[in-house]
């Protein structure tokens, strides 16, 4: 998905346009946040960008209201599924893909912090690249309820899309037109979320 191409669609303002669009942003958070490979955080600042620079504040509500509810269903359909393959002699699909995306030392990083901290790390998690999985596969091994997630994932899910928001305010207040807006921010969400991998393997590289 384009989000440049996508960010027009997703901030309507016509009534034909906004049966369209929310239902499309709330579609593609909610599939990012099972299956991360949808740029949801691009998306949300793309939208947002559109949305500035058409200068209505209720669809930068819209907007944020959209992404934090798909982010936060999506989440805890995504736990849900990974509690069920815990309890499943065979496991599952969804629990052996959580597993693949948590490194053991990233795993181990988290269970330290969720012992530390509790549920409050969850809010941190959604806002460092990389970090939701490893939290969320901490809290499926310390048998965390849905619903005590669920308290926690909520002002998570608030502060990534306020988050998001944030960078496409600054993007759409930079630039006159709104695709700059739009490649600005997606070029700083990419560095958000690469930026952090990246460091680490020029420090491998270099302590080698």
């Amino acid at each position: 998905m384009n989000p440049v191409l996508a960010a027009a669609s997703l901030a309507p303002t016509s009534p034909g346009q906004q049966a369209v669009g929310y239902p499309m942003l709330f579609l593609l958070v909610l599939i990012g946040a099972l299956v991360p490979v949808v740029p949801t955080g691009a998306l949300v600042s793309s939208a947002t960008v559109v949305a500035f620079h058409r200068g209505e504040p209720l669809t930068l509500t819209l907007v944020f209201i959209t992404a934090a509810l798909a982010a936060f269903l999506g989440d805890g359909a995504l736990y849900w599924l990974g509690r069920r393959g815990l309890r499943s002699r065979n496991g599952s699909r969804w629990l052996a893909a959580i597993r693949a995306r948590a490194p053991e030392d990233r795993l181990a990083q988290a269970r330290r912090k969720l012992d530390d901290h509790g549920v409050a790390v969850l809010v941190l998690s959604r806002l460092i690249p990389a970090g939701r999985i490893p939290v969320m596969l901490a809290c499926l091994l310390a048998e965390m309820s849905l619903r005590r997630f669920s308290r926690g994932n909520a002002p998570a899910c608030l502060a990534w899309a306020l988050t998001y928001q944030l960078i496409g305010v600054l993007g759409g207040s930079l630039f006159p037109e709104p695709w700059q807006g739009v490649l600005a921010a997606v070029a700083l969400t990419v560095a958000i979320g690469t930026g952090p991998s990246v460091w680490r393997r020029i420090r491998r590289a270099t302590d080698a």
